[in-house]
């Protein structure tokens, strides 16, 4: 697929790296030499140098015959007129723009070809913002990820001593709790993939994931000794577009502190935000956070647009007494340095972002994909299509189905609510699959699973 991504900042690099490493033709597009020759060093891609909605730009960029689009530039007006000149001089059959301000989503008649033609936005605000609601409505968790229009969740924790699963093999699990409609489709000790079968022995602290209906989630946690007292007191480091959301989300069933450094940006938060009680200071400031009472703060979620600050106030956090800390990091580099420390929860929204963007990307009739384990791994929700003789899963047993290695099936979803986890089952045309992928080099060989043979119709 020819692709070209406008904006080499975080999430376009970001991009970038996946998509190369797929066997797709990309070229990326930015105002920044140097941002440019540092991504064409690292990956094998073009790189084109100028704005990014001129018509002469995308012209070099190979927009002629382009597949796809993908406009995320820092400026929300840059994506959409990209994707208007894409689709007007370029007929570009696929337009994808990153939208950040909310002023834009409450009109949806916008984004059409007679309008603004952008076939699919994206908005890493609102994005991360449900994605740390899950973690704050899981206590324990480490990620909890929708699938089936949200009935169906894969969640991932480290299972703690104490709870009655942890120490036992698969197959004694599933005596314990025979009618539990759970499959686990993941298990890592340290850095290691271990084998999921039912001689699997879930140990103390391994980076477990399952897929189950939301409304036995809870459950399981606390089969994992995972599952903590709820959370009622959420303070939120950084009052900009993430923590705004963030803090709106939530208000209404948790008791919210947001603290925001700039005077003009508190007065705004007070004037939108209903219920949260709105600081301004200094999130970093140790006397500030214990006149807040930190030791009683549930979750202290950093966000700011500034890695060293989220990072240096979360550990601050954590030292003080807060139970839970999550920090927003953008740079891979930080990421890999701070996981397994003090901080209990690192938000990478490019990761979230990405994922978002590679159900489009991806072959076949994919709804949904969530990028894992800093992208090494991805679960993906595929719509099983055609009969027994057209197709390569439809008409046949979950067990019977020739996966790639280090391709599991989690589930089958039947109409958006019926999980079926057993081995035994055989798969249905309009089944959603949800498959753990544990290198995602192995992604075109389950996209290739899921097409139709050409005597389909």
């Amino acid at each position: 697929m020819k692709i070209i991504i406008l904006g080499a900042g975080q999430v376009g690099g970001t991009l970038a790296e996946n998509l190369t490493t797929e066997d797709n033709d990309i070229t990326i597009v930015d105002m920044d030499p140097e941002r440019l020759r540092y991504l064409q060093h690292r990956l094998d891609l073009r790189t084109v140098c100028g704005p990014a909605s001129h018509p002469d730009t995308l012209e070099k960029a190979g927009a002629v015959d382009a597949d796809m689009l993908i406009a995320v530039t820092s400026n929300d007006e840059v994506n959409m007129v990209a994707c208007q000149v894409g689709y007007t001089i370029f007929n570009i059959s696929t337009k994808i723009a990153r939208i950040r301000s909310q002023q834009y989503f409450s009109h949806a008649e916008l984004f059409c070809s007679e309008a603004l033609p952008v076939d699919f936005f994206i908005s890493p605000e609102q994005i991360v913002t449900n994605n740390v609601q899950h973690l704050i409505e899981y206590p324990g968790s480490l990620q909890v990820l929708d699938f089936a229009m949200g009935q169906i969740q894969l969640v991932g924790l480290r299972p703690m001593q104490g709870g009655p699963l942890v120490g036992k093999a698969l197959t004694d699990i599933w005596q314990l709790m025979p009618d539990s409609q759970v499959k686990l489709v993941a298990v890592y000790r340290g850095e290691r993939s271990i084998p999921v079968n039912a001689e699997t022995t879930i140990e103390n602290n391994d980076e477990i994931f399952f897929i189950a209906h939301k409304k036995t989630i809870r459950d399981m946690m606390q089969a994992f000794g995972r599952f903590d007292n709820p959370n009622r007191k959420i303070m939120v480091a950084g009052g900009g577009n993430i923590g705004y959301c963030l803090s709106k989300a939530l208000e209404e069933k948790y008791q919210i502190k947001i603290i925001e450094h700039g005077q003009e940006r508190t007065h705004y938060l007070a004037d939108k935000l209903t219920r949260s009680t709105v600081l301004l200071g200094d999130a970093a400031d140790k006397d500030l956070l214990l006149n807040e009472n930190i030791e009683d703060i549930d979750v202290f979620c950093a966000v700011t647009n500034d890695d060293e600050a989220n990072i240096m106030s979360a550990l601050l956090a954590k030292q003080l007494g807060a139970r839970t800390v999550m920090a927003l990091i953008t740079r891979p580099a930080y990421v890999d340095l701070i996981e397994g420390g003090p901080i209990d929860i690192v938000i990478s929204p490019q990761q979230f972002t990405i994922g978002s963007i590679l159900a489009h990307i991806r072959r076949g009739d994919i709804v949904r994909v969530h990028s894992l384990r800093r992208g090494a791994a991805e679960a993906i929700e595929a719509v099983a299509h055609g009969d027994k003789k057209t197709s390569k899963v439809v008409g046949r047993k979950v067990n019977e189905i020739k996966l790639p290695q280090g391709v599991s099936i989690g589930a089958l979803v039947r109409d958006n609510d019926q999980l079926i986890v057993e081995d035994e089952s055989i798969v249905e045309a309009g089944d959603h699959v949800i498959l753990f992928v544990e290198d995602k080099k192995r992604i075109r060989d389950v996209e290739k699973l899921f097409q139709v043979s050409a005597t389909f119709f």
